[in-house]
């Protein structure tokens, strides 16, 4: 997998990575994520000035765009958490119109809210019916009680790990020096 700090969704664009300072840390209610994406078209048709159009993502393709939104350091003192995918198209000057809410994933308990938890990982959605082709693309953390520590990475990526972590750390879940035979 290949992070691109111009597809990160968090962080002061410090880095990517583990632990490096390209995440965000919601702590209560309803907060975005530190950077909104900006698929305006720079050349071409439509210009990429105040009115732009929105580049396409590839929506449906083969390999499709994913959605990569990763826990970095446990959370604590919340309850739970929700992550929402929201799009805007250009507003005519250049800035975000109305957003609209393309993806919420499921609501998240504190307790699972651990290190190496992967949230919203989902293909680049398609537009929600009546809405206009989306320019601008940000994160939302819906929070209830309040977080006291956590941290999220997340980003548009081509490739993920997807593979299943079982209770036992593994990936698919079988314990070190598991033979399975054929």
């Amino acid at each position: 997998m290949i992070l691109d700090a111009f597809q990160l969704f968090t962080g002061a664009g410090g880095g990517v990575g583990n632990g490096d300072g390209a995440t965000d840390s919601p702590t209560t209610g309803t907060q975005t994520s530190s950077n909104t994406l900006d698929y305006g078209v720079i050349l071409g048709i439509p210009s990429y000035a105040n009115g732009g159009g929105a580049r396409d993502m590839g929506v449906g393709d083969d390999p499709a765009l994913k959605v990569m939104v990763n826990v970095n350091t446990a959370f604590s003192g919340g309850t739970d958490l929700t992550i929402v995918l929201q799009g805007a198209p250009d507003d005519g000057t250049g800035i975000p119109g109305t957003w609209t809410t393309m993806y919420t994933g499921p609501t998240v308990a504190e307790a699972s809210l651990i290190q190496g938890a992967r949230l919203a990982q989902i293909d680049l959605p398609r537009p929600v019916p009546g809405q206009a082709m989306p320019r601008f693309l940000r994160l939302e953390y819906v929070s209830t009680g309040t977080h006291t520590a956590g941290a999220i990475e997340a980003a548009i990526v081509l490739d993920r790990n997807d593979q299943v972590v079982g209770t036992t750390g593994a990936l698919s879940g079988y314990p070190a020096g598991l033979n399975v035979a054929n």
